[in-house]
């Protein structure tokens, strides 16, 4: 078992944060073990967690669980996400997503005129799914879990109990989100005293934390942490009852398995729109593979060609997409060989498609994600959420985590734009039990049966378009995966129309922008960065492991200990 005080040790000295670490390869590459996390607290857990022996779905779990400690404004057991595994030479994908309420309906954000009330589908107890996050963690350990439950959520007590030093950036996010919620959650009860450089403790986390360490999944869902949500729901008349915690449960379902050059995507599927968008978004490129030839990266006609592509894609996420319980996915016609050709066909690769005539094609802010491989070559890519950095902005009184504010990832209303500016249809409308879509996509790539790459991100829409650069950027251009990472971003959404976003990190060239612009085009350089990039390549050459210089994250290699080696 791991102790107190090994932890104390293993875990207590605080490391500088690097804003991008790309880790030199080991010598041989055979045996090398990797994780790329969103914070250093993150990595450091996975490190320990593979060094005690455990696999990767063991130090995916200690990670996740230590995350919602220490990157409080994703990491969580109070929001919900998706695992992709690699696990003996076979795929398999977990869906721990959130669910609305059996007391939700289709609308209830909208007021006697049917317009959408502002923010109630973002602030406060009625924006909140069921929680999936504990029960995803304890499903995956069930399955493939070697070390001890209790001892992977050591780490997580720790720095709950002991504290985590805060990031500057951080605190920034922290006090935004405290105007943002002033006067209307408990955020400020918990948060106001989180300060940069100074150690932050969460002693009511640490019981939470206590309690599901020593009884597992079902003390979250039906235990002492269950009445608590239960009560902070009846505080703010949310919906939350403890019908919906029993009965929450996280799924097996079939990865979505694409094939793409010489490898295979291994990825999500509903009800996640990441997998089949990605898949969409690799396959029509390569099938307009001719307009591409010769163009430089982030080029004027690059970034428009990648926009023709990702307005058809969003076009058939907005209404084929959704829970695959309530609607039936076309999953199989989506991503049919002559369809994709019919769509390719539809490009234009001069100038700009009317946005109206892009219509679906078939006929009748803030998550977190992090990878990992163990010495054995098994690997996790997983992306989990409260949506928007610190979800609802509710803690639950007594137990110490935020909750999500996941609702809003619904069609609220037909055509209306939800928070990151997707709009949707009736296949992904509110009902009680159901899944809200996302655009999360935890994704591997693999080639002779052996992993090449993990990758993942946060950024809401722009998920799948920064995880599809980030592989052109690869595979396209060979760039190394320092470079391919840290590359310029933009995204485009089909609405608002013609508008492509840029971020702070490092905007498009001026030359760039002034030719979109001359194709009519609108740049909008947000507030925000394009995803938090965590990926791990496997070659010939080794490992290497990066974490986005957009972030805080840390990316490390484990090299594998004596015995680790002589395992067959």
């Amino acid at each position: 078992m791991l102790k107190h005080a090994l932890l104390a040790c293993a875990l207590g000295v605080v490391l500088p944060v690097l804003a991008l670490e790309s880790v030199p390869t080991d010598a041989n590459g055979r045996s090398t073990a990797a994780v790329a996390s969103p914070d250093q607290y993150g990595a450091e857990t996975a490190k320990l967690i593979l060094q005690q022996g455990g696999n990767a779905v063991d130090a995916a779990i200690a990670t996740a669980f230590t995350l919602a400690v220490t990157y409080p404004e994703a990491g969580n057991i109070g929001g919900g996400g998706f695992m992709v595994i690699w696990f003996d030479g076979q795929p398999y994908f977990l869906d721990y997503r959130e669910t609305a309420p059996l007391a939700a309906s289709r609308d209830m954000y909208l007021d006697s005129d049917r317009q959408v009330i502002d923010n109630l589908s973002l602030l406060g107890h009625l924006a909140s799914g069921v929680p999936g996050t504990v029960m995803g963690m304890w499903q995956a350990h069930q399955r493939f879990g070697s070390l001890p439950w209790s001892d992977l959520l050591m780490p997580a007590i720790h720095y709950a109990e002991q504290g985590f030093v805060v990031p500057d950036n951080l605190q920034q996010y922290g006090g935004n989100a405290l105007d943002r919620y002033e006067g209307k959650t408990n955020f400020a009860d918990y948060f106001a005293d989180m300060t940069a450089g100074k150690l932050f403790p969460q002693p009511e986390l640490a019981a939470t934390l206590h309690r599901i360490a020593e009884r597992g999944a079902e003390e979250f869902y039906q235990g002492e942490t269950a009445a608590l949500i239960v009560a902070e729901m009846q505080r703010g008349d949310g919906l939350i009852a403890l019908d919906d915690l029993r009965q929450y449960q996280a799924l097996w379902r079939e990865p979505l398995i694409f094939p793409w050059l010489d490898y295979q995507l291994i990825t999500v599927a509903p009800p996640s729109s990441g997998g089949i968008a990605l898949s969409q978004l690799l396959a029509l490129k390569q099938l307009r593979r001719t307009d591409f030839s010769g163009q430089p990266v982030n080029s004027a006609l690059y970034v428009h060609l990648m926009a023709e592509i990702s307005k058809r894609v969003f076009a058939d996420r907005a209404d084929y997409l959704g829970d695959p319980a309530f609607t039936k996915v076309p999953q199989q016609q989506l991503l049919a060989a002559d369809y994709l050709k019919h769509r390719a066909d539809e490009i234009n690769p001069k100038a700009i498609s009317a946005t109206e005539q892009i219509k679906p094609g078939l006929e009748s802010p803030q998550t977190t994600h992090f990878s990992i491989i163990d010495h054995e070559g098994n690997a996790v890519s997983n992306t989990y959420t409260l949506n928007l950095d610190f979800g609802s902005g509710v803690v639950v009184t007594g137990a110490g985590f935020l909750l999500n504010n996941e609702m809003d990832d619904f069609s609220i209303k037909p055509g209306v734009p939800n928070a990151f500016g997707v709009v949707g249809g009736d296949a992904n409308a509110i009902e009680p039990g159901k899944r809200m879509l996302s655009s999360m996509t935890p994704s591997i790539l693999v080639r002779d049966e052996k992993v090449r790459l993990i990758i993942g991100t946060p950024g809401g829409s722009t998920i799948f378009t920064s995880i599809f650069q980030v592989i052109n950027n690869l595979y396209d251009f060979d760039m190394s995966l320092t470079d391919a990472v840290a590359a310029p971003r933009f995204h485009h959404q089909l609405l608002p129309k013609n508008q492509i976003a840029m971020e702070p990190y490092q905007p498009l060239d001026d030359s760039v922008q002034q030719a979109l612009n001359d194709m009519g085009y609108h740049l909008l350089l947000q507030r925000w960065n394009l995803g938090d990039i965590q990926a791990i390549q496997i070659s010939e050459q080794g490992v290497e492991a990066v974490s986005d210089p957009r972030g805080r994250g840390k990316a490390l290699l484990i090299k594998a200990s004596q015995h680790q080696e002589k395992r067959p």
